[in-house]
């Protein structure tokens, strides 16, 4: 080459030839040689300089370029099961490449958080902007913990929170990631997964704070459960770039009283109600029943940043201090929130049902509404009951009445259906500004409540008789009925408290039903109720129609919280397109994965349901905590081969009584039936029984709440001496009475530290007598 190339011409080259950057193969590309090398240099060293190039080991690259074979740390699969990958090489200063996995049919399946040597490559795509091919596993998907971090000279250890966890985690001095003593933290596994002490080695990666501060609680369990809590800032700038929808293609309900019924702590409203006579010849005490929901389709369209994170989360999840929405703020508590008084795209839904509550007809509509009242249940009740507040009042005859008359033409019709009527009552959790337990309350069951429940069932079955009727795809909510093996259970818990379930026909709600009803009124009530609840399926989603078992549903689906489920979004974007009212309707690539979206957003449920449940066994353990020794009254609820869970009156908490704390003879489980029998008393453990129990434990961290067995049925227990060998209490027979000995036995039987030391010492008097044999015999 007869001169130098320029500073352009080497940047282009580099772009163009990613494998081709060390100084000799840009050398040869330019035909330069002898002397002239040096000059490459100094201006390679220029461009290094200002920031165009970077020098990794022998070879330069673009920094805001991925380099062509690089490491990367895969993410979980995403509703659509495409999984993306984290580049861990990246040093550019601009966002951080998205990269998309393109496996092979031979490459091995690949889990959240493996780590992989990948080949890339640039496209240009909506949404990544990098390929990613294997070239090998590193490492596999690192295990994670939550714990506490005790500081040592050597790094420290981590106790993990979670319930029945005894397994400690060690932490290298450089792997602590500056945790202080008694901090709460997040850390992954790290080297083998044991060491030679035999705990497994970790490293932090997340220090959460105190974890005795009031946010801890719902904080262990989010970042335990793996709940994204943090919407990404792209994300977020995607939603406060949203305007409010206005009127065009819609259909104008602004003058139509839709009001929202909530929660007095409510975030959002996204449904709103309203009824009327029928006044038709044809329906004689009939009603219109309207219902409108958020438009929240509008703002989070298919393929948008925002919709990805929302499909990433499934659902908003709820804790007694917090929320983690699936939606940012600005859409959840502003532009997707029916306010009073301000216009707020909706879908809604004009019902007509006869005077028996049977709906006879439906019809959608894509409209802008104003609410003029957002109401709370129990001043809704209240004006009902002949004590309306200021704003209740005048809306009793055009508003509140019109509704509970129609509620009760759908009551009506919910008696004949029969769907599953549980009485489980609802603890509510009360914290005060400071985040402590102040109370455990039973939330009321308000006819209010109901209205709005029989409002959205209504409203969800029209939604899917629509989709179903114009051939559109959607995600129903399916309830299977019970398994057998459930039900015979369920059958036994009945018979064990001399109710009966009938068998031997197809099951059906109403037969559960009978059993409810003949338990109400009843000490074993709410166990009867529990036991029922559990020998149901796991609803879930799909857009294959089971029907929904429990509410005696043929065709349902979740139409009316769009705000708080994706499911929710689904099938407001199919009657979008059923109705052909915008480019913002189900795609066609949305439709051919359905079934994967059912399935992650089930999960994401699962997750939020359990993750939920742990925080309130928290709070619960912490309002505890300070009772220490008090007695409670409560019921069996569960029976287990390591002990009996007991159910206190009050607090609805949970507790475990061990086996070490039951006495001191063997306990026989029997699974089948759900027993425990002592073998020497005879005396059965069952479901349902009355006991007074002493809290010996409670444990705000993990949830755990300990208890010593007092009484079981009136009687008292005996309190076990000394630490058994595998628990039991004794039976009526011989309650008090010393454990039968054999004749020369230690007054404390064959457990007690003295016989130990006495087989001690004759093991150790065995093996120097074999010792000395084989060293005899050899010589």
């Amino acid at each position: 080459m007869s001169k130098l190339p320029t500073k352009a011409d080497i940047l282009d080259w580099i772009a163009a030839n990613p494998t081709l950057t060390a100084k000799r193969d840009i050398a040869k590309a330019f035909a330069i040689k002898g002397a002239a090398r040096i000059d490459l240099k100094r201006i390679l060293k220029e461009l290094e300089a200002e920031g165009h190039l970077e020098k990794r080991k022998k070879t330069y690259r673009d920094p805001d370029r991925l380099p062509p074979v690089t490491v990367l740390q895969m993410k979980a699969p995403d509703a659509d099961g495409d999984q993306f990958a984290q580049p861990l090489e990246w040093h550019g200063e601009g966002v951080e490449p998205i990269v998309l996995y393109m496996p092979r049919a031979t490459d091995p399946a690949l889990g959240q958080g493996d780590r992989i040597l990948a080949r890339v490559q640039v496209v240009h795509e909506g949404d990544h902007n990098y390929e990613a091919r294997l070239v090998r596993r590193i490492g596999a998907s690192p295990s994670k913990v939550v714990g506490i971090f005790r500081k040592s000279a050597e790094g420290g250890r981590i106790q993990p929170i979670e319930k029945g966890s005894d397994k400690e985690w060690t932490v290298a001095p450089d792997a602590t990631h500056g945790a202080q003593d008694g901090e709460l933290v997040e850390a992954e596994q790290a080297g083998p997964k044991t060491t030679r002490m035999g705990l497994p080695r970790a490293r932090i990666v997340t220090r959460l704070g105190d974890p005795t501060a009031p946010r801890a609680v719902s904080l262990i369990a989010i970042h335990q459960h793996g709940i994204p809590d943090d919407f990404p800032q792209d994300v977020l700038n995607e939603a406060d770039a949203m305007t409010p929808a206005g009127l065009s293609g819609r259909t104008d309900l602004r003058d139509l009283p839709l009001i929202t019924i909530d929660p007095s702590d409510a975030r959002d409203h996204d449904d709103a109600v309203f009824a009327e006579p029928d006044d038709s010849a044809g329906n004689p005490g009939g009603h219109i029943i309207w219902v409108a929901i958020a438009d929240v389709a509008h703002y989070v369209r298919p393929g948008s940043k925002l919709d990805r994170e929302a499909k990433l989360r499934g659902n908003s999840s709820y804790f007694p201090d917090r929320v983690v929405p699936m939606l940012p703020d600005r859409l959840s508590g502003d532009l997707c929130s029916l306010h009073e008084g301000v216009p707020r795209a909706c879908i809604a839904v004009r019902m007509v049902i006869n005077a028996q509550g049977e709906k006879l007809s439906q019809k959608f509509l894509r409209g802008l509404m104003r609410s003029p009242a957002s109401l709370t249940y129990q001043e809704v009740q209240a004006a009902q009951d002949g004590a309306p507040n200021d704003t209740c009042g005048p809306l009793m005859e055009p508003v509140i009445a019109p509704l509970y008359a129609a509620y009760a033409a759908l009551r009506d019709a919910r008696a004949r259906r029969q769907p599953l009527d549980l009485d489980l009552p609802e603890r509510r959790v009360v914290l005060s500004d400071e985040g402590k337990v102040t109370s455990v309350n039973f939330v009321d069951r308000l006819d209010a409540h109901r209205l709005i429940e029989e409002f959205m069932i209504l409203a969800n079955v029209a939604a899917a008789e629509t989709l179903i009727a114009r051939r559109t795809p959607l995600l129903f909510r399916v309830h299977e009925e019970p398994p057998k093996d459930k039900l015979d259970s369920l059958r036994e818990t009945a018979e064990s408290a001399g109710l009966t379930l009938a068998k031997g026909q197809v099951l059906k709600t109403a037969h559960l039903n009978k059993l409810l009803h003949d338990a109400a009124g009843r000490e074993d009530a709410e166990l009867i109720n529990l036991a029922t609840l559990r020998s149901m399926t796991q609803a879930y989603y799909s857009p294959t129609n089971f029907g929904h078992f429990g509410l005696a549903l043929r065709n349902y689906g979740h139409f009316t919280s769009p705000i708080r489920r994706y499911a929710d979004l689904v099938v407001h974007r199919g009657l979008i397109r059923a109705h052909g009212w915008g480019d913002d309707g189900l795609t066609d690539d949305e439709i051919e994965h359905l079934e994967p979206t059912g399935q992650h957003i089930s999960d994401t449920e699962r997750r939020s349901m359990i993750a939920e449940r742990d925080t309130n066994d928290r709070y619960l353990a912490a309002y505890l905590s300070d009772r220490i020794g008090a007695e409670f009254g409560g019921r069996i609820s569960g029976i287990a081969k390591f002990g009996v869970f007991v159910k206190l009156d009050g607090t609805g908490a949970d507790g475990l009584v061990p086996m070490r704390n039951l006495g001191n003879e063997y306990f026989h489980f029997d699974r089948d039936a759900g027993t425990l029998m002592g073998s020497e008393s005879g005396i059965v453990i069952a479901l349902g029984q009355r006991v007074k129990v002493r809290l010996v434990d409670a444990a705000p961290i993990t949830g755990g709440i300990g208890l010593d067995l007092l009484e079981i049925d009136g009687a008292e227990m005996p309190q076990s001496r000394g630490r058994p060998s595998r628990g039991g209490f004794k039976g009526k027979r011989n309650w008090g009475k010393a454990p039968r000995r054999g004749p020369g036995k230690p007054s404390g039987g064959p457990s007690t530290p003295e016989r130990r030391k006495e087989t001690t010492a004759k093991r150790k008097d065995a093996k120097t007598a074999r010792k000395v044999t084989r060293k005899r015999r050899t010589q």
